[in-house]
């Protein structure tokens, strides 16, 4: 028997990836349901490519954010809305209100820091050299610090899945 893990003919990483961003979708639904009502002090970072197929977001925020962007649902959004496939929503950058569409498959993280429960999704081969960027600074009252995603070893509720083959 060989110390080498035989690639799989089943897509094992993409079925879990899949699954984790429908959790995305259930929460954001559940926000829907209510009436775009957080409850308690939870809020959401959701870290999206502004460049994966389906997205569309202003030009004025495509050529700032022209990779990938931070947004925070906590007080001020509006008409949330959520599909199978995605959600749009309503946010206000620098005062000036924005309507987005956003592909649960666009998603890189989503992050609760009221509850320190997160998710990092896998990018795909061709996102791997991607720059850093800034959030998107939507317009929000009293924003806590951007906690650290990729951070699971003290403990927390991130879930990072990565399905890198054993070489």
């Amino acid at each position: 028997m060989s110390e080498e893990t035989p690639d799989s003919l089943i897509p094992y990483d993409e079925i879990v990836q899949e699954a984790l961003r429908a959790v995305v979708g259930r929460v954001l639904g559940e926000i829907e349901n209510t009436g775009g009502t957080l409850p308690g002090e939870h809020h959401f970072y959701i870290t999206f490519k502004t460049g994966a197929p389906g997205v569309t977001i202003p030009p004025h925020l495509r050529e700032r954010f022209p990779d990938e962007m931070t947004i925070v649902l906590q007080n001020k959004f509006w008409d949330l809305k959520v599909d199978e496939d995605g959600f749009t929503v309503g946010l206000s950058f620098n005062q000036i209100p924005a309507k987005l569409d956003v592909p649960f498959s666009a998603i890189t993280a989503f992050v609760d820091p009221a509850v320190d429960f997160g998710l990092q999704f896998q990018a795909s081969p061709e996102e791997l050299d991607s720059e850093s960027h800034d959030d998107a600074e939507n317009d929000v009252a009293e924003r806590k610090p951007h906690p650290a995603v990729t951070e699971s070893d003290d403990g927390s509720n991130v879930v990072t899945v990565d399905f890198g083959k054993k070489k």
